[in-house]
């Protein structure tokens, strides 16, 4: 138990020091947060302070379309082409991707491929 709060505490504080790093720049991040069941994606504006846009597989707009998902990784694609295109009526092209500290690898690469299948750019 010991072993696990150490290093929870150290992706904590690794993500907050990428986060600062990463909020100096103008333009909106997108942010990536994954469960072992989920995956969440959300497009944040830091000189407001708020979201712009956010996705989820657990969202209801697209709860027909993951639960045809027969892997996570399809999950993080289908999560990946939905936030793109809300972006893209929000009139957002360009964003800064924040990977949260997760390696960018697997589930965190295949929503990143599928905004930019989509459109985004970062």
């Amino acid at each position: 138990m010991k072993k696990n709060k150490k290093t929870n505490n150290k992706w904590i504080k690794k993500r907050n020091r990428i986060k600062s790093s990463l909020k100096i720049g103008s333009l909106p991040r997108l942010v990536v947060y994954r469960s072992n069941k989920n995956i969440f994606a959300q497009i944040i504006d830091d000189l407001k302070s708020e979201t712009i846009v956010s996705v989820s597989s657990i969202d209801k707009s697209i709860s027909s379309d993951v639960k045809k998902a027969k892997s996570k990784l399809e999950k993080s694609v289908i999560v990946g082409k939905k936030i793109g295109s809300l972006a893209a009526e929000k009139k957002i092209s360009k964003v800064i991707f924040d990977r949260n500290g997760y390696n960018y690898h697997g589930r965190i690469k295949a929503l990143a491929d599928a905004a930019r299948e989509v459109g985004m750019k970062f």
